[in-house]
């Protein structure tokens, strides 16, 4: 380790050198508080910014053990730090001047939601602190202007660090309210399982967002307020007392007419996966962790996936318990989704009928009349709703503004009304007997197989099994790229973040090299990741000296669809 005076030498060494010089900088250095750790230095003015990151001992830190003793209360501290960090380090983002990324300070941008990132990183044993950042090391042209990056390494950070990352200089009751919000929503999880329920609203919840393109609480907004036959009551650990609507497991229908609130709901509840941070609105928005939403999605490539529970007899004879394709229709590919989610071990289904296949969903008295069942090779969903649930225990949450027939099948029916709920199921049921499904035999029982094995990308075990090139890079969160297939991500809408689509890349990584072998299912597989990154953290798929600062955790259900919808690899 070096101390702040080789940096500043070093510096006043390569000042208006060749801007590579700045590779000599790399190492760590003691800034008393706290190690600074040069990571990565980009190779030009104009390329991704250099990778630098903060070390602090916890005996420095001095955070409250309570703060960080469970993994929601320290997942919430780090992300609050991140937050706080990246306050300050903005306002001082190209105060140093120079040409191309010269002066950038940049770190993960926290969204709505709660998520543990590389970023941040609380040791749960001592309490010490990592946070990582990029810094675009200040340059003329093409030559190191060291005195602009000493202000960055001696003012700058300095000043972010002891203001966002020691406990005394933050407001200890603003952290411990974070930490204890962490802890109620974690309760809320564990309550799900014990009272039956698949999801919670909060009395008083805001669901409605600013915008289509922001995903902040729409001001003035209608509060949501639980009808009192589904009103559940809980006692919080801190918070105390909370109302709110509880769905239970089941089958459950959400109608009402266009514009009142229905996929409002359904959006909440599909990021109830996720805690959200105080202020957001749905904090006490709680969905089954597991859950899943489905829905059409033409053009997709399926790999061997067992859709028979749903599809048959296919005119070309194509094989549907082993079904493969590169082009799947809306019915084959909503059938995909759903099998996929079961491997997963989704608890629930969410579903709105907007983006749905309609003849995977349905087929009315009318087309069966008119088409014989026995030649029609789909069976429409509303015939196993029942079954995914007493058979295999997975709920389902569905919105419906056009097909009646469901109200046979659910358990509970909420109408939303100007973004009010009630519930209307002994109504709707009612109503519903006026209009009988016909009698027809109930379809044959198909159980899902999950036995197919992954190998890893032929185009990257070329020239030997780590010696083949691996370029990634992510596109928002609508796409991976992986050397020359791109991995379309854009309909896996529960994807809440760019960094866990980062982190997804990465784990592909990891897995081509380490795990898909051909001879291991895939649920085998993505244990394997699961485990590795629950005991080791995001970190340890990166095989690197330091961790990208710009990944998140994705859920266990994302990584199967990342990997069903890599078009690179090969099922057997």
């Amino acid at each position: 380790m070096f101390s702040q005076t080789d940096l500043k030498n070093t510096l006043l060494r390569i000042d208006h050198k060749s801007y590579p010089a700045y590779k000599d900088l790399k190492g760590s250095y003691d800034f008393r508080n706290y190690v600074l750790f040069i990571d990565h230095v980009q190779g030009d003015p104009f390329a991704a910014p250099s990778k630098v990151s903060i070390h602090i001992k916890g005996s420095a830190a001095k955070f409250p053990e309570e703060l960080y003793r469970t993994d929601c209360r320290r997942i919430a501290l780090q992300d609050y730090l991140l937050r706080r960090f990246g306050q300050m380090l903005e306002k001082r983002s190209f105060q140093a001047k120079g040409s191309g990324k010269s002066g950038l300070l940049t770190v993960s941008r926290c969204g709505q939601e709660v998520l543990e990132r590389t970023a941040c990183r609380i040791d749960a044993g001592d309490g010490s602190l990592v946070l990582r950042f990029e810094v675009g090391f200040p340059a003329n042209g093409r030559t190191v202007n060291a005195r602009e990056l000493e202000k960055i390494f001696f003012d700058y950070l300095p000043e972010c660090a002891a203001g966002s990352l020691f406990y005394k200089a933050l407001d200890a009751e603003a952290v411990k309210k974070a930490a204890n919000l962490a802890e109620d929503q974690q309760y809320i999880r564990e309550q799900l399982k014990e009272r039956g329920l698949v999801a919670f609203v909060a009395d008083g919840a805001v669901l409605p967002r600013e915008s289509g393109a922001s995903d902040r609480p729409m001001k003035e907004a209608v509060k949501f307020l639980s009808p009192d036959t589904l009103k559940v009551e809980m006692k919080l650990p801190h918070r105390g007392l909370i109302k709110g609507m509880g769905i239970r497991k089941g089958i459950t229908l959400i109608v009402g007419g266009g514009y009142h609130g229905k996929s409002t709901l359904l959006k909440a509840l599909e990021l109830g996966v996720y805690n959200h941070k105080a202020g957001d609105g749905r904090e006490y928005v709680i969905t089954d962790e597991s859950a899943v939403k489905i829905r059409a999605e033409d053009g997709r490539s399926i790999k061997k996936t067992d859709i028979s529970m749903f599809i048959n007899h296919l005119p070309n004879g194509k094989n549907t318990k082993e079904f493969y394709t590169e082009d799947a229709s809306g019915s084959t590919s909503q059938a995909a989704n759903v099998i996929e989610a079961m491997e997963a071990g989704a608890g629930a289904l969410l579903i709105d009928e907007d983006t749905s296949a309609t003849n995977f969903m349905i087929r009315d008295e009318l087309m069966q009349r008119v088409v014989n069942r026995r030649d029609e090779p789909i069976t429409p969903f509303i015939d196993r709703i029942e079954a995914l649930y007493k058979e295999y225990g997975i709920s389902t949450i569905l919105v419906a503004g056009s097909s009646g027939s469901y109200f046979h099948k659910a358990d509970c029916i909420i109408q939303m009304n100007q973004y009010r709920p009630a519930e209307i199921t002994e109504f709707a049921k009612k109503e519903a007997a006026l209009f009988p499904i016909p009698e027809t035999d109930p379809p044959k029982k198909e159980e899902p197989q999950y036995l197919r094995c992954v190998k890893p990308d032929r185009g990257f075990t070329e020239g030997g099994r780590t010696g083949g090139r691996f370029k990634m890079k992510t596109m928002g969160r609508d796409s991976i790229s992986i050397n020359h297939d791109t991995i379309d991500m854009r309909y896996v809408e529960q994807l809440a973040d760019t960094e866990q689509l980062a982190a997804l890349a990465y784990l592909l990584k990891y897995a081509e090299t380490h795990v898909f072998d051909g001879k291991k299912t895939l649920r085998q597989s993505v244990d394997i990741l699961e485990k590795m990154l629950k005991e080791q953290g995001l970190s340890a798929v990166c095989e690197s000296s330091y961790p990208p600062c710009g990944l998140a955790m994705p859920r266990r259900q994302e990584i199967f669809a990342c990997i069903n919808r890599y078009r690179g690899l090969s099922v057997n």
